[in-house]
């Protein structure tokens, strides 16, 4: 069994008098594409922003056996952590191609180009678009544009947060074939998803955060048939 990438404990993230995420463990080994699901306020986009440095947390947060204690998020980045942010947060007057490259603003190496290129392959209506600002395009086009910019830094681990919000059923299909895709290639995955049932049918494994504590774990398949799981998060009625 292969060592976690990412080791959490204990990790707790507080908005003044209000804990949001209370105590939770989880780790994702390399390879492995996790899923954490849970209701509006469960706590899943806190404990991806604490992750990703953006917001204050106590508890411990490893990644490949380091400590993040103290790091900013450009650290993170660099040691290859790239978050894909709820909303996309793009640089709205900025271009395509700018995007993208502010993607690789960390990297200094002389593949930048060849990892363009393969994003422009990957995502074509990205290379029709490349000279149009961010800020015009379609919410499936902004949600193309956060994956490659992120996928652009050469991230080990990929934190995705909400990638199917707000899209016609067609380019959630697209989307998650090409977290699929990532997947496939070895980069470790810790997705947050409200379509619980194609967040699980996805994962290896998943994690149902319930008002700041992990109410259920283990693989995928088994909670996805797993009645509670069923009955709250997939819509489900059962006598």
């Amino acid at each position: 069994m292969s060592e976690p990438v990412l080791k959490v404990a204990g990790l707790r993230v507080s908005y003044g008098a209000i804990m949001a995420v209370k105590g939770i463990d989880l780790e994702v080994k390399a390879g492995e594409l996790i899923a954490l699901i849970g209701a509006n306020g469960a706590g899943k986009t806190s404990t991806l922003k604490a992750i990703a440095g953006l917001l204050p947390w106590s508890g411990s947060i490893e990644f490949f056996n380091q400590s993040l204690r103290g790091q900013p998020p450009f650290s993170r980045i660099a040691r290859g952590l790239a978050l894909v942010p709820e909303g996309r947060g793009m640089f709205a007057r900025m271009t395509v191609a700018e995007n993208l490259q502010m993607g690789s603003y960390i990297r200094r190496d002389a593949g930048v180009g060849e990892d363009l290129e393969r994003m422009y392959q990957r995502f074509p209506r990205l290379k029709e678009r490349a000279a149009q600002l961010a800020g015009t395009l379609s919410g499936g086009e902004q949600q193309m544009l956060a994956m490659a910019r992120a996928l652009m830094s050469r991230p080990r681990m990929l934190l995705l947060d909400e990638p199917s919000m707000g899209l016609a059923p067609i380019l959630v299909e697209r989307i998650f074939a090409v977290i699929r895709e990532v997947s496939e290639q070895g980069i470790s995955i810790l997705l947050v998803e409200q379509n619980a049932r194609l967040a699980l049918q996805a994962a290896h494994r998943g994690y149902v955060l319930e008002s700041g504590t992990i109410g259920l774990s283990g693989p995928a398949q088994e909670l996805l048939h797993d009645p509670r799981v069923r009955e709250a998060y997939l819509g489900e009625t059962l006598d």
